[in-house]
């Protein structure tokens, strides 16, 4: 299978960076092959809500999205990857989900499977609802196959994730990956 992490945080070395790496490391266990974008060190620039695409067509806009889109349709399976900032995803991811609009039909008739891992500081209850129910909503009008998702809670620093038991968590998403 082909798998293809889209990683949203503009730090290079944080909690959902150690996550992400312990997911791939139980991927490619079982030999799947992972590509990794990086969406905060790429260049994707809002959508304009402009409609020229039509949900099925060439977005306008000419950045780092057309690279994206060729990998998201490329592979069998995407990972969103990011912190949880004010109760949501990364403004870097939350462009690119975003710019998705501009091949929506494509994508959604093709039944992808999705994961979903997130990292926040905060281990109050309810601090992952929000990002939890956005996830859920994508996953729902996408047509995509949710295989899981690690929402670890008490990731602040690198430190405190490596302590964390989220970190067995994510390589064992990755194992369990078919």
């Amino acid at each position: 299978m082909k798998i293809l992490v889209v990683y949203g945080s503009p730090h290079q070395k944080g909690s959902s960076y150690l996550l992400a790496n312990e997911f791939i490391k139980g991927v490619q266990e079982n030999h799947h092959e992972v590509t990794v974008f990086d969406v905060a060190h790429h260049h994707i620039a809002p959508c304009l809500g402009c409609d020229h695409c039509g949900m099925n067509g060439p977005c306008i806009q000419n950045d780092d999205m057309s690279q994206l889109r060729k990998d998201i349709l490329d592979h069998d399976m995407i990972v969103f990857v990011t912190p949880l900032y004010y109760f949501g995803i990364s403004a870097q991811l939350k462009a690119a989900i975003d710019r998705i609009y501009s091949f929506t039909m494509e994508l959604s008739s093709m039944h992808k499977k999705t994961a979903f891992i997130c990292a926040a500081w905060n281990s109050s209850q309810g601090t992952m609802d929000a990002v939890k129910m956005h996830y859920e909503a994508l996953v729902d009008y996408m047509h995509f196959q949710d295989v899981g998702s690690i929402l670890a809670t008490g990731c602040g620093t690198p430190s405190m994730t490596l302590r964390s038991p989220f970190m067995e968590k994510a390589y064992q998403l990755g194992k369990s990956i078919r």
